[in-house]
Protein backbone atom coordinates (compact mmCIF):
# COMPACT_ATOMS: atom_id res chain seq x y z
CA UNK A 1 0.00 0.00 0.00
CA UNK A 2 1.27 3.48 -0.88
CA UNK A 3 2.18 5.81 1.98
CA UNK A 4 -0.47 8.39 1.12
CA UNK A 5 -3.17 5.72 1.15
CA UNK A 6 -1.90 4.45 4.51
CA UNK A 7 -1.82 7.99 5.87
CA UNK A 8 -5.46 8.46 4.96
CA UNK A 9 -6.45 5.28 6.82
CA UNK A 10 -4.57 6.45 9.91
CA UNK A 11 -6.09 9.91 9.78
CA UNK A 12 -9.58 8.44 9.42
CA UNK A 13 -9.02 6.22 12.45
CA UNK A 14 -9.29 3.01 10.42
CA UNK A 15 -5.73 2.06 11.30
CA UNK A 16 -3.83 3.07 14.42
CA UNK A 17 -0.12 4.01 14.36
CA UNK A 18 0.56 1.02 16.66
CA UNK A 19 -1.20 -1.37 14.28
CA UNK A 20 0.76 -0.01 11.36
CA UNK A 21 4.09 -0.44 13.13
CA UNK A 22 3.15 -3.85 14.54
CA UNK A 23 2.20 -5.12 11.09
CA UNK A 24 5.59 -4.11 9.72
CA UNK A 25 7.47 -5.58 12.67
CA UNK A 26 5.73 -8.90 12.15
CA UNK A 27 6.56 -8.88 8.45
CA UNK A 28 10.21 -8.06 9.19
CA UNK A 29 10.35 -10.82 11.83
CA UNK A 30 8.93 -13.29 9.34
CA UNK A 31 10.95 -12.44 6.24
CA UNK A 32 13.99 -10.39 7.22
CA UNK A 33 15.28 -10.91 10.76
CA UNK A 34 18.72 -12.52 11.24
CA UNK A 35 19.43 -12.49 7.53
CA UNK A 36 16.31 -14.37 6.45
CA UNK A 37 15.36 -13.95 2.84
CA UNK A 38 16.11 -10.24 2.24
CA UNK A 39 18.46 -9.01 5.03
CA UNK A 40 17.29 -5.42 4.58
CA UNK A 41 17.55 -4.41 8.26
CA UNK A 42 20.56 -4.26 10.57
CA UNK A 43 18.67 -3.01 13.63
CA UNK A 44 15.03 -2.54 14.60
CA UNK A 45 14.14 0.47 16.72
CA UNK A 46 13.31 -1.08 20.14
CA UNK A 47 11.08 1.92 20.94
CA UNK A 48 9.08 1.87 17.70
CA UNK A 49 5.79 0.71 19.27
CA UNK A 50 6.15 3.11 22.18
CA UNK A 51 6.75 5.99 19.76
CA UNK A 52 3.69 4.91 17.76
CA UNK A 53 1.61 5.05 20.95
CA UNK A 54 2.81 8.61 21.58
CA UNK A 55 1.84 9.56 18.02
CA UNK A 56 -1.68 8.22 18.65
CA UNK A 57 -1.89 10.42 21.75
CA UNK A 58 -1.01 13.44 19.61
CA UNK A 59 -4.00 12.69 17.37
CA UNK A 60 -6.28 13.06 20.39
CA UNK A 61 -5.00 16.57 21.13
CA UNK A 62 -4.86 17.66 17.49
CA UNK A 63 -1.08 17.74 17.20
CA UNK A 64 -0.49 14.95 14.71
CA UNK A 65 2.00 15.83 11.96
CA UNK A 66 1.88 15.33 8.21
CA UNK A 67 3.50 11.87 8.45
CA UNK A 68 1.85 10.78 11.69
CA UNK A 69 1.88 7.01 12.12
CA UNK A 70 4.03 6.14 9.10
CA UNK A 71 7.03 3.81 9.40
CA UNK A 72 10.28 5.18 7.98
CA UNK A 73 13.43 3.08 7.52
CA UNK A 74 16.77 4.90 7.72
CA UNK A 75 20.05 3.99 6.05
CA UNK A 76 22.54 3.14 8.78
CA UNK A 77 24.82 6.08 7.97
CA UNK A 78 22.21 8.62 9.16
CA UNK A 79 22.33 9.44 12.88
CA UNK A 80 19.35 8.23 14.92
CA UNK A 81 19.90 8.92 18.62
CA UNK A 82 20.51 5.77 20.66
CA UNK A 83 20.78 3.45 17.67
CA UNK A 84 23.88 1.83 16.14
CA UNK A 85 24.92 4.04 13.23
CA UNK A 86 27.32 1.36 12.03
CA UNK A 87 27.47 2.24 8.32
CA UNK A 88 27.32 -1.57 7.93
CA UNK A 89 30.93 -1.77 9.12
CA UNK A 90 32.72 -3.57 11.95
CA UNK A 91 34.46 -0.21 12.48
CA UNK A 92 31.33 1.33 14.05
CA UNK A 93 29.48 -1.84 15.03
CA UNK A 94 29.28 -0.75 18.70
CA UNK A 95 28.91 2.99 18.08
CA UNK A 96 25.63 4.55 19.22
CA UNK A 97 24.58 7.84 17.67
CA UNK A 98 24.38 10.59 20.28
CA UNK A 99 21.94 12.80 18.39
CA UNK A 100 19.34 12.84 15.62
CA UNK A 101 20.34 13.99 12.15
CA UNK A 102 18.34 17.00 10.97
CA UNK A 103 16.28 14.83 8.60
CA UNK A 104 15.39 12.46 11.47
CA UNK A 105 14.40 15.36 13.74
CA UNK A 106 12.14 16.74 11.01
CA UNK A 107 10.49 13.36 10.45
CA UNK A 108 9.83 12.90 14.15
CA UNK A 109 8.34 16.39 14.40
CA UNK A 110 5.83 15.29 11.74
CA UNK A 111 4.89 12.13 13.64
CA UNK A 112 6.87 9.59 11.60
CA UNK A 113 8.30 6.55 13.42
CA UNK A 114 11.83 5.40 12.59
CA UNK A 115 11.28 1.65 12.38
CA UNK A 116 14.93 0.67 12.03
CA UNK A 117 18.33 0.92 10.40
CA UNK A 118 18.81 -0.62 6.97
CA UNK A 119 21.71 -2.57 5.51
CA UNK A 120 24.05 -0.89 3.02
CA UNK A 121 27.39 -1.21 1.30
CA UNK A 122 30.02 -0.65 3.98
CA UNK A 123 30.47 3.11 4.49
CA UNK A 124 28.43 3.52 1.28
CA UNK A 125 31.41 2.23 -0.72
CA UNK A 126 29.74 0.03 -3.32
CA UNK A 127 27.11 -0.22 -6.03
CA UNK A 128 25.68 -3.67 -5.39
CA UNK A 129 24.74 -4.16 -1.71
CA UNK A 130 27.41 -6.86 -1.40
CA UNK A 131 30.10 -5.08 0.65
CA UNK A 132 28.23 -4.88 3.99
CA UNK A 133 30.08 -6.44 6.92
CA UNK A 134 26.78 -8.03 7.96
CA UNK A 135 25.85 -9.96 4.85
CA UNK A 136 24.44 -9.12 1.44
CA UNK A 137 21.00 -7.65 0.91
CA UNK A 138 18.86 -9.54 -1.59
CA UNK A 139 16.63 -8.09 -4.27
CA UNK A 140 12.97 -8.72 -3.31
CA UNK A 141 12.06 -8.94 -7.01
CA UNK A 142 14.83 -11.42 -7.84
CA UNK A 143 16.36 -13.11 -4.81
CA UNK A 144 19.31 -14.46 -6.77
CA UNK A 145 20.37 -10.95 -7.88
CA UNK A 146 21.88 -7.88 -6.24
CA UNK A 147 19.53 -5.07 -5.12
CA UNK A 148 22.05 -2.38 -6.06
CA UNK A 149 23.78 -0.02 -3.67
CA UNK A 150 24.81 1.58 -1.60
CA UNK A 151 21.29 2.23 -0.21
CA UNK A 152 20.50 -1.43 -0.77
CA UNK A 153 18.60 -2.10 2.46
CA UNK A 154 16.42 1.00 2.14
CA UNK A 155 15.36 0.17 -1.42
CA UNK A 156 14.81 -3.50 -0.56
CA UNK A 157 12.80 -2.60 2.57
CA UNK A 158 10.40 -0.47 0.50
CA UNK A 159 10.12 -3.05 -2.28
CA UNK A 160 9.52 -5.90 0.21
CA UNK A 161 6.82 -4.03 2.13
CA UNK A 162 8.80 -3.68 5.38
CA UNK A 163 8.10 0.07 5.79
CA UNK A 164 6.07 2.90 4.31
CA UNK A 165 9.04 5.01 3.19
CA UNK A 166 12.81 5.00 3.52
CA UNK A 167 15.80 7.32 3.58
CA UNK A 168 18.95 6.67 1.59
CA UNK A 169 21.98 8.70 0.61
CA UNK A 170 23.22 9.25 -2.93
CA UNK A 171 26.89 10.00 -3.73
CA UNK A 172 27.08 8.78 -7.32
CA UNK A 173 23.78 6.96 -7.73
CA UNK A 174 23.39 5.21 -4.37
CA UNK A 175 19.65 5.93 -4.11
CA UNK A 176 18.76 5.71 -7.80
CA UNK A 177 20.80 2.57 -8.53
CA UNK A 178 18.99 0.30 -6.00
CA UNK A 179 15.68 2.01 -6.77
CA UNK A 180 16.10 0.91 -10.38
CA UNK A 181 17.04 -2.69 -9.54
CA UNK A 182 14.31 -3.08 -6.87
CA UNK A 183 11.51 -1.45 -8.88
CA UNK A 184 10.82 1.53 -6.60
CA UNK A 185 11.12 5.33 -6.79
CA UNK A 186 14.33 6.97 -5.59
CA UNK A 187 15.15 10.69 -5.50
CA UNK A 188 18.56 12.35 -5.44
CA UNK A 189 17.71 15.97 -4.54
CA UNK A 190 19.55 19.08 -5.69
CA UNK A 191 22.79 19.42 -3.72
CA UNK A 192 21.98 21.75 -0.83
CA UNK A 193 18.23 21.12 -0.76
CA UNK A 194 18.42 18.62 2.14
CA UNK A 195 20.59 18.97 5.24
CA UNK A 196 23.55 16.64 5.55
CA UNK A 197 23.93 17.29 9.30
CA UNK A 198 24.09 13.87 10.94
CA UNK A 199 25.09 12.01 7.77
CA UNK A 200 28.25 9.90 8.00
CA UNK A 201 29.07 10.67 4.41
CA UNK A 202 31.21 8.99 1.79
CA UNK A 203 31.98 12.16 -0.18
CA UNK A 204 30.99 15.50 1.33
CA UNK A 205 30.83 17.52 -1.89
CA UNK A 206 28.61 15.02 -3.74
CA UNK A 207 26.34 13.19 -1.29
CA UNK A 208 22.69 13.98 -0.57
CA UNK A 209 20.06 12.31 1.61
CA UNK A 210 16.87 11.49 -0.26
CA UNK A 211 13.67 9.39 -0.22
CA UNK A 212 12.80 5.93 -1.51
CA UNK A 213 9.13 5.09 -1.97
CA UNK A 214 6.57 3.05 -3.89
CA UNK A 215 5.30 6.08 -5.81
CA UNK A 216 6.47 9.51 -6.95
CA UNK A 217 3.79 11.16 -4.78
CA UNK A 218 5.04 9.30 -1.71
CA UNK A 219 8.62 10.33 -2.45
CA UNK A 220 7.50 13.95 -2.88
CA UNK A 221 5.70 13.78 0.47
CA UNK A 222 8.88 12.69 2.26
CA UNK A 223 11.13 15.14 0.40
CA UNK A 224 8.83 18.03 1.30
CA UNK A 225 9.37 17.27 5.00
CA UNK A 226 13.15 16.80 5.00
CA UNK A 227 14.19 19.65 2.67
CA UNK A 228 15.10 23.18 3.70
CA UNK A 229 17.89 25.37 5.03
CA UNK A 230 19.64 24.16 8.17
CA UNK A 231 21.84 26.40 10.30
CA UNK A 232 23.97 23.33 11.13
CA UNK A 233 24.78 22.72 7.44
CA UNK A 234 26.27 25.67 5.56
CA UNK A 235 25.70 23.95 2.18
CA UNK A 236 21.90 24.14 2.49
CA UNK A 237 19.61 26.66 0.80
CA UNK A 238 16.12 27.96 1.44
CA UNK A 239 14.19 27.61 -1.80
CA UNK A 240 10.63 28.60 -2.62
CA UNK A 241 9.61 26.59 -5.64
CA UNK A 242 6.65 27.28 -7.88
CA UNK A 243 3.88 24.73 -7.45
CA UNK A 244 2.25 24.96 -10.87
CA UNK A 245 1.88 21.87 -13.02
CA UNK A 246 4.34 21.57 -15.92
CA UNK A 247 3.03 22.76 -19.28
CA UNK A 248 4.32 21.58 -22.64
CA UNK A 249 7.55 19.79 -21.85
CA UNK A 250 10.64 19.46 -24.05
CA UNK A 251 12.61 16.30 -23.29
CA UNK A 252 16.27 15.76 -24.11
CA UNK A 253 17.59 12.22 -24.58
CA UNK A 254 21.39 12.12 -24.17
CA UNK A 255 23.36 9.79 -26.42
CA UNK A 256 25.01 7.51 -23.89
CA UNK A 257 25.93 3.83 -23.74
CA UNK A 258 23.54 1.33 -22.11
CA UNK A 259 22.18 -2.15 -22.76
CA UNK A 260 20.08 -2.13 -25.94
CA UNK A 261 17.01 -3.69 -24.30
CA UNK A 262 17.10 -1.14 -21.47
CA UNK A 263 17.32 1.74 -23.92
CA UNK A 264 14.42 0.34 -25.96
CA UNK A 265 12.27 0.18 -22.83
CA UNK A 266 13.10 3.74 -21.80
CA UNK A 267 12.61 5.21 -25.29
CA UNK A 268 9.28 3.43 -25.57
CA UNK A 269 8.09 5.09 -22.35
CA UNK A 270 9.27 8.51 -23.59
CA UNK A 271 7.43 8.03 -26.88
CA UNK A 272 4.23 6.81 -25.18
CA UNK A 273 4.05 9.62 -22.63
CA UNK A 274 5.12 12.34 -25.09
CA UNK A 275 2.39 11.29 -27.51
CA UNK A 276 -0.24 11.20 -24.74
CA UNK A 277 0.76 14.56 -23.22
CA UNK A 278 1.64 16.38 -26.43
CA UNK A 279 5.27 16.79 -25.37
CA UNK A 280 8.31 16.96 -27.61
CA UNK A 281 11.57 15.04 -27.36
CA UNK A 282 14.89 15.00 -29.18
CA UNK A 283 18.26 13.27 -29.05
CA UNK A 284 21.06 15.49 -27.77
CA UNK A 285 24.83 15.32 -27.61
CA UNK A 286 26.58 15.95 -24.30
CA UNK A 287 30.33 16.22 -24.79
CA UNK A 288 31.46 15.68 -21.19
CA UNK A 289 28.86 13.34 -19.71
CA UNK A 290 31.09 10.33 -20.43
CA UNK A 291 33.72 11.78 -18.10
CA UNK A 292 31.40 11.20 -15.13
CA UNK A 293 32.91 8.03 -13.67
CA UNK A 294 36.50 9.11 -14.42
CA UNK A 295 35.94 12.39 -12.54
CA UNK A 296 33.77 10.91 -9.81
CA UNK A 297 36.09 8.28 -8.38
CA UNK A 298 39.22 10.42 -7.76
CA UNK A 299 37.05 12.97 -5.90
CA UNK A 300 35.25 10.18 -4.04
CA UNK A 301 38.51 8.47 -3.02
CA UNK A 302 40.17 11.64 -1.71
CA UNK A 303 37.15 12.89 0.22
CA UNK A 304 36.49 9.43 1.67
CA UNK A 305 40.12 9.10 2.77
CA UNK A 306 39.84 12.46 4.52
CA UNK A 307 36.54 11.55 6.20
CA UNK A 308 37.85 8.25 7.55
CA UNK A 309 40.78 9.78 9.46
CA UNK A 310 38.52 10.16 12.51
CA UNK A 311 38.00 6.39 12.65
CA UNK A 312 41.33 5.88 14.37
CA UNK A 313 40.30 3.46 17.14
CA UNK A 314 40.42 6.17 19.80
CA UNK A 315 37.43 8.42 19.18
CA UNK A 316 35.04 6.19 17.23
CA UNK A 317 34.98 2.41 17.33
CA UNK A 318 37.78 0.36 15.81
CA UNK A 319 40.62 1.54 13.60
CA UNK A 320 39.07 1.39 10.16
CA UNK A 321 42.04 -0.06 8.25
CA UNK A 322 42.20 -3.02 10.63
CA UNK A 323 38.59 -4.20 10.32
CA UNK A 324 37.13 -2.85 7.07
CA UNK A 325 36.37 -4.79 3.90
CA UNK A 326 38.31 -4.78 0.63
CA UNK A 327 36.34 -2.05 -1.14
CA UNK A 328 36.61 0.39 1.77
CA UNK A 329 40.34 -0.29 2.09
CA UNK A 330 40.78 0.16 -1.67
CA UNK A 331 39.21 3.62 -1.50
CA UNK A 332 41.18 4.64 1.59
CA UNK A 333 44.53 3.62 0.05
CA UNK A 334 43.60 5.07 -3.32
CA UNK A 335 42.54 8.36 -1.75
CA UNK A 336 45.75 8.50 0.26
CA UNK A 337 47.84 8.10 -2.88
CA UNK A 338 45.86 10.62 -4.92
CA UNK A 339 45.97 13.16 -2.09
CA UNK A 340 49.77 13.15 -1.96
CA UNK A 341 51.27 16.32 -3.36
CA UNK A 342 52.99 14.67 -6.32
CA UNK A 343 49.69 13.20 -7.53
CA UNK A 344 47.25 15.99 -6.61
CA UNK A 345 47.64 17.98 -9.79
CA UNK A 346 47.57 14.91 -11.98
CA UNK A 347 44.35 13.34 -10.68
CA UNK A 348 42.34 15.22 -8.05
CA UNK A 349 42.56 18.70 -9.57
CA UNK A 350 41.95 17.30 -13.04
CA UNK A 351 38.86 15.57 -11.66
CA UNK A 352 37.66 18.88 -10.21
CA UNK A 353 38.17 20.53 -13.60
CA UNK A 354 36.12 17.78 -15.26
CA UNK A 355 33.44 18.23 -12.58
CA UNK A 356 33.18 21.91 -13.49
CA UNK A 357 32.87 21.10 -17.19
CA UNK A 358 30.09 18.58 -16.48
CA UNK A 359 28.26 21.07 -14.25
CA UNK A 360 28.43 23.78 -16.93
CA UNK A 361 27.30 21.37 -19.63
CA UNK A 362 24.23 20.30 -17.64
CA UNK A 363 23.39 23.94 -16.95
CA UNK A 364 23.66 24.84 -20.64
CA UNK A 365 21.76 21.75 -21.86
CA UNK A 366 18.91 22.26 -19.41
CA UNK A 367 18.31 25.76 -20.78
CA UNK A 368 17.21 24.20 -24.08
CA UNK A 369 15.09 21.35 -22.66
CA UNK A 370 12.94 21.00 -19.54
CA UNK A 371 14.43 17.67 -18.53
CA UNK A 372 16.78 14.91 -19.55
CA UNK A 373 15.64 11.28 -19.63
CA UNK A 374 17.83 8.19 -19.84
CA UNK A 375 18.25 4.80 -18.17
CA UNK A 376 19.26 4.84 -14.51
CA UNK A 377 21.69 1.92 -14.75
CA UNK A 378 23.29 0.70 -18.01
CA UNK A 379 22.84 -3.02 -17.31
CA UNK A 380 20.68 -5.51 -15.42
CA UNK A 381 21.79 -6.41 -11.86
CA UNK A 382 24.21 -9.31 -11.76
CA UNK A 383 23.55 -12.57 -9.93
CA UNK A 384 25.18 -13.37 -6.60
CA UNK A 385 28.35 -15.36 -7.20
CA UNK A 386 28.71 -14.03 -10.74
CA UNK A 387 32.29 -12.95 -11.44
CA UNK A 388 32.46 -9.23 -12.08
CA UNK A 389 35.55 -7.03 -12.34
CA UNK A 390 36.09 -3.85 -10.33
CA UNK A 391 35.83 -1.88 -13.56
CA UNK A 392 32.48 -3.51 -14.40
CA UNK A 393 31.23 -2.79 -10.86
CA UNK A 394 32.17 0.87 -11.14
CA UNK A 395 30.36 1.09 -14.50
CA UNK A 396 27.04 0.74 -12.65
CA UNK A 397 27.51 4.46 -11.82
CA UNK A 398 28.17 5.74 -15.35
CA UNK A 399 24.69 7.20 -15.86
CA UNK A 400 24.10 8.43 -12.31
CA UNK A 401 27.43 9.94 -11.19
CA UNK A 402 27.34 12.90 -13.66
CA UNK A 403 24.20 14.12 -11.86
CA UNK A 404 26.05 14.29 -8.54
CA UNK A 405 28.99 16.07 -10.14
CA UNK A 406 26.59 18.63 -11.63
CA UNK A 407 24.63 19.05 -8.37
CA UNK A 408 21.28 18.74 -10.17
CA UNK A 409 18.25 16.69 -9.04
CA UNK A 410 17.31 13.31 -10.50
CA UNK A 411 14.63 10.71 -9.86
CA UNK A 412 14.64 7.05 -10.83
CA UNK A 413 11.28 5.38 -11.37
CA UNK A 414 10.28 2.02 -12.86
CA UNK A 415 10.17 1.88 -16.66
CA UNK A 416 9.18 -1.78 -16.87
CA UNK A 417 10.86 -5.17 -16.62
CA UNK A 418 13.25 -7.25 -18.68
CA UNK A 419 13.16 -10.99 -18.02
CA UNK A 420 11.18 -10.20 -14.87
CA UNK A 421 13.88 -7.82 -13.56
CA UNK A 422 12.87 -4.20 -12.80
CA UNK A 423 14.49 -1.49 -14.92
CA UNK A 424 14.54 2.17 -13.95
CA UNK A 425 14.47 5.36 -15.99
CA UNK A 426 16.05 8.58 -14.80
CA UNK A 427 14.55 12.09 -15.08
CA UNK A 428 16.91 15.03 -14.52
CA UNK A 429 16.06 18.74 -14.17
CA UNK A 430 17.80 22.04 -13.36
CA UNK A 431 19.09 22.81 -9.89
CA UNK A 432 16.24 23.36 -7.41
CA UNK A 433 13.61 22.23 -9.92
CA UNK A 434 12.99 19.14 -7.80
CA UNK A 435 9.24 19.81 -7.64
CA UNK A 436 8.92 20.23 -11.40
CA UNK A 437 10.96 17.05 -11.89
CA UNK A 438 8.60 15.06 -9.68
CA UNK A 439 5.53 16.44 -11.46
CA UNK A 440 7.02 15.27 -14.78
CA UNK A 441 7.86 11.90 -13.22
CA UNK A 442 4.22 11.39 -12.18
CA UNK A 443 3.26 11.33 -15.86
CA UNK A 444 5.69 8.43 -16.42
CA UNK A 445 4.47 6.19 -13.60
CA UNK A 446 3.32 2.79 -14.72
CA UNK A 447 -0.12 1.55 -13.75
CA UNK A 448 0.01 -1.09 -10.99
Amino acid sequence: MKALEKLQLIQEGKLSPEENIKNFLEEIEKNDKNGKKINAFLQINPNALLEAKEVRSNFRIGKAGSLAGLAIAAKSNISVKGMHASCASKTLEKYKAGYDATVIRKLREEGAIIIGYTNMDEFAAGSSGETSAFGVTKNPNALDRIPGGSSSGSAAAVAAGFCDLALGSDTGGSIRNPASHCGVVGVKPTYGLVSRYGLLDLSMSLEQIGPLALSVEDAALLLDVIKGKDERDATTFSVKEKKEKPGKIKIGIPKIEADRKIWELVRKRVEEVSKREGWGFKDIEMKYIDLGVQAYYPINYVEFFSATRKYDGRRFGEKIEEVCGDEVLRRILGGQEIAQAEYAGKYYRKALQAKKLIEEEFEKTLKDVDCLIMPTVPRLPHKFGEKITIEEMYMYDTLTSPVNLAGVPAVSLPAGKIEGIPVGMQIICKKFEDGKMLEIAKKFELEK
